[in-house]
């Protein structure tokens, strides 16, 4: 039976044409030729707000994205509200030398939304019939903990958990650098199996963490975990189907190292899979995708 955990509706397709936008040269804007649109509006650009920044190429010029319009209640969530008409949820990846297609979720909100249905669905086997839970629990602890987490609550055995969640839009054959990776040949590789990998991003340094409040957030939970009797866990939200596999990205030392001491101090892991469609249909695949090399 397919499990279906959410469905975003009156989904436009478009192709990222420059970001940042000419007129609003924030990097979370980009302008948007619409290819789904009534044909009098087509070849014209519009506005998209892209939360996921260029997402390494999937929101990027030259991209093929999912979109919707923004309605007027959600524009407070949106610094160019005035501007914006749409809102960038998806992303169309081709693998041109498979000619393959596989739809990516890479608006970071998107994961919370989708780790919520399962939770309430009961699709998550680490997670079954919760008693109660709650989205945004901020926990402070002086001189210890001072974050907002995704999720907390209640299991069926009367423990309390946290649980924080992840997105993870981005995957390849290797987990290496750019550089590396164009040396290397993968025409005999199927194409599904990528490795899905986080984080990645853009970074001053190449010793720098790629994302301070993610490595935070792990040190934090393992911290919780190793002075109280709470269940803390780790989501990862891996939003496309052409993977067989998970790994914290060596591309980022110092969080591949607080995972793995998470791991050793009881943090549990969720990898969950999420399959998306062209209509905008999001159906649980798995939580429980293998989790290599650490």
């Amino acid at each position: 039976m397919s499990k279906i955990l959410m469905k975003l509706d009156d989904l436009i397709e478009g192709k990222v044409v420059k970001r940042p936008s000419k007129i609003i040269k924030s990097p979370y804007v980009a302008d948007i030729i619409p290819l789904t649109l009534d044909s009098d509006k087509q070849n014209q650009e519009i506005l998209g707000h892209t939360a996921s920044l260029g997402c390494c190429g999937l929101a990027d010029v030259g991209a093929t994205i999912l979109m919707s319009k923004i309605q007027p209640k959600d524009n407070k969530n949106i610094k160019e509200k005035p501007k914006c008409e749409y809102r960038v949820y998806l992303s169309c990846f081709i693998d041109k030398e498979r000619n393959q297609q596989t739809i990516v979720g890479i608006h970071p909100k998107l994961a919370e939304d989708l780790t919520e249905q399962a939770l309430t669905g009961n699709y998550l086997s680490k997670l079954q019939n919760v008693k109660t839970y709650k989205r945004e629990t901020v926990i402070y602890v002086e001189d210890k903990v001072d974050s907002r987490f995704d999720f907390s609550g209640i299991d069926e055995n009367g423990l309390p958990f946290i649980m924080e969640v992840k997105n993870v839009p981005l995957a390849d054959y290797e987990d290496i650098t750019a550089i590396e990776r164009k040396k290397r040949n993968y025409d005999g590789c199927g194409f599904a199996s990528k490795v899905a990998y986080f984080p990645d991003g853009y970074r001053k340094k190449a010793t720098d963490t790629v994302s301070p409040r993610a490595l935070k957030h792990i040190r934090e939970l393992t911290l919780i975990k190793k002075e109280s009797k709470t269940r803390c866990i780790m989501c990862y939200v891996i939003q496309r189907t052409d993977v067989d596999r998970f790994t914290i990205s060596v591309l980022d030392p110092q969080y591949r190292e607080a995972v793995r001491f998470a791991i050793e101090n009881g943090v549990e892991i969720i990898t969950m899979v999420v399959n998306w469609t062209h209509d905008g249909t999001a159906y649980f695949v798995k939580d429980d995708l293998i989790l290599v090399d650490l």
